[in-house]
């Protein structure tokens, strides 16, 4: 089975190197008629050498390993069995289970140091969970860090090392990852299966990939430059010396490198890094307020397309950016700022690498002609306000968190914004609400018949005691309709 693994342009200078080490020169006749090229013997070491040692001596020192550890519990093996669980104990029923001691778990990754005062960017995946996070320097050196900023849904994670004030760090300038071209060289640098720091070479393979699915925004740098578990969170450098993505995930039937790999955007890496350093502790991103839809074969012959591309607005939201903008139901939107848009996730990427409060201007396909509008790029409200309850009645909703949706909310939890009513923010492990198989972004719309619109609804119908539920939810579009005993 293939699976995605998250994985904790040339100079011209080198490209003159490469054309001097296989030099051919053609020589003229007297009467103006070129000879055949022959080949030339290399004059000096200068026209043999070819070598990225001087970018690796700039790059290296401004990638460190990450050691993120975490305290668990090891679980008794006879818990996971319902019975024992019910006469003895264990997670979920008031406690950790008999001979359960707790453990150390360690994880390892790879870090970018991006600013000389000692902040580094990594994956999310690399720290999730951890309660203490160290990061190793090239030169051996070690710092406990902490964390800046978290944001699961880009798997970014920005750290700050805690050392002297006056103290710096040597870091990596971070290049443009839109001026990137197929077949670009660049360089991996990172820690794989902690055998300490190692580089490795290839090329750009693709761009813009957009079915990764390691991220909610799918827009990652293709490389076959060898990357491997451990690898997470490291660089990802141009031929200038210059970082251009993160290395995140690679496309493996194995867990080992088969010479696909992918990497984060560094324009995306900016975002993120630029929201930490002005104190934010989550990422605030530009809301459209539409409903976009993939442009498939069919819904391409049915526009007269000559390819299926660009993200279809199904529907926009009353009084969202999108709306103001103008933007109807039946647009299709071909490109932002004149970069070409191929389908949903790509827009989303373009929109999300652009600050609050900008403009951003969308090219169309509006009933076949081309058209152009305007996006004031806002942030997504919050209204209604939360009123965030944690349930506790004896229910199947018991140990759930819930919300009011907002387009705020929807946005954090990857909700369709056209939805309405109660959301479940979070569902405490081992509770009724969890056994029940509640998910955090599940919408409530209907209890025992009566329609959820706001927490105080839900709470109220959960503290009636029934001997059986009958619940509707909303999850992923679709409408689930469960019986669930009192």
């Amino acid at each position: 089975m293939t699976v995605f693994f998250p994985i904790s342009r040339i100079a011209r200078p080198v490209l003159w190197s490469v054309l001097c080490a296989t030099l051919f020169v053609a020589a003229v006749a007297p009467g103006g008629s070129q000879a055949l090229a022959q080949t030339r013997v290399p004059s000096s070491a200068a026209e043999v050498k070819l070598s990225f040692a001087p970018i690796v001596a700039r790059s290296a020192p401004a990638v460190v390993n990450v050691y993120a550890m975490k305290t668990a519990r090891a679980v008794n093996p006879f818990f996971e069995d319902p019975f024992f669980r019910r006469f003895f104990g264990g997670p979920g029923r008031g406690g950790p289970g008999l001979g359960a001691p707790e453990r150390v778990q360690r994880s390892l990754g790879s870090g970018v140091i991006v600013d000389p005062s000692g902040i580094v960017v990594t994956n999310y995946h690399v720290i999730e969970g951890a309660d203490e996070i160290r990061i190793a320097l090239n030169d051996k050196r070690e710092f406990e860090a902490q964390v800046l900023l978290r944001d699961q849904r880009t798997d970014l994670a920005i750290l700050k090392l805690k050392a002297e004030a006056q103290e710096t760090f040597a870091s990596l300038p971070m290049g443009n990852s839109d001026e990137l071209a197929v077949g670009d060289l660049v360089l991996a640098i990172g820690d794989p299966f902690g055998v300490g720091q190692t580089v490795t070479q290839g090329i750009v393979s693709a761009l813009a990939r957009t079915q990764v699915g390691v991220s909610d925004y799918q827009f990652f740098i293709q490389t076959d430059a060898a990357i491997n578990p451990g690898n997470s969170g490291g660089a990802l450098v141009d031929m200038a010396g210059h970082l251009v993505g993160i290395n995140s995930a690679i496309y493996s039937r194995t867990g080992g490198s088969l010479g696909i790999g992918f990497a984060i955007p560094v324009n995306m890496v900016r975002v993120v890094v630029e929201q930490a350093r002005s104190g934010g502790t989550a990422v605030r991103r530009p809301w459209l307020g539409a409903r976009l839809q993939r442009v498939t074969p069919d819904i391409a012959d049915g526009l007269g397309l000559a390819r299926p591309t660009g993200a279809l607005v199904r529907e926009v939201t009353p009084g969202s950016p999108a709306a103001k903008a103008g933007l109807k139901s039946g647009d299709l939107i071909v490109a932002v700022e004149g970069q070409g848009v191929e389908d949903p996730e790509s827009l989303n990427y373009r929109l999300a690498t652009r600050p609050i409060g900008s403009r951003a201007a969308l090219g169309l396909n509006r009933s076949g002609k081309t058209e152009s509008v305007v996006v004031v790029l806002e942030s997504a409200p919050e209204v209604p306000a939360r009123e965030a309850l944690e349930l506790r009645s004896r229910s199947p909703f018991s140990g759930a968190t819930i919300v009011n949706l907002s387009p705020a909310v929807a946005e954090e939890l990857r909700v369709d914004d056209g939805a309405k009513g109660v959301v479940i923010f979070d569902v405490a492990e081992g509770s009724p609400a969890a056994m029940a198989g509640f998910k955090a972004g599940d919408v409530v719309a209907e209890v025992n018949g009566q329609k959820i619109v706001r927490t105080a609804d839900l709470a109220e119908v959960s503290r009636a005691p029934m001997r059986a539920w009958q619940v509707t939810v909303v999850r992923n579009g679709r409408l689930i309709t469960a019986l669930l005993p009192g």
